[in-house]
């Protein structure tokens, strides 16, 4: 498994307004580490058969492995172990932190 830091890509969100923050923090940065999927998604489908989860949106990050497709959040559901973004070109998934070691995911 591999850790990724991750900075926002320019232009991947909608114009600020003037009321939102606008000046890039260390703490806007996340690192990604990779998950085993088996860890994370529990496969009661028999094998091959696809596992119906449902998706809570795009970040605005990318996978660290394909470089140009957007994460889709995947929160914890009745398959699901754990909150993760997930691409969906390559079926990586990821954990999010902060710098400092916080969980990004969490609610």
């Amino acid at each position: 498994m591999s850790e990724h830091a991750l900075t926002p890509q320019p232009g991947a969100s909608p114009q600020a307004r003037p009321a939102r923050r606008q000046h890039k923090r260390e703490a806007d940065h996340l690192v990604l580490s990779e998950m085993n999927p088996k860890s994370v998604v529990d496969h009661l489908d028999p094998e091959g058969a696809p596992v119906d989860l449902t998706t809570f949106g795009t970040v605005r990050e990318t996978c660290p492995k394909c470089q140009n497709h957007h994460l889709n959040l995947i929160l914890r559901q009745t398959n699901v172990r754990f909150a993760h973004l997930f691409c969906t070109e390559c079926a990586s998934c990821f954990d999010a932190r902060y710098p400092d070691g916080a969980p990004a995911l969490t609610i």
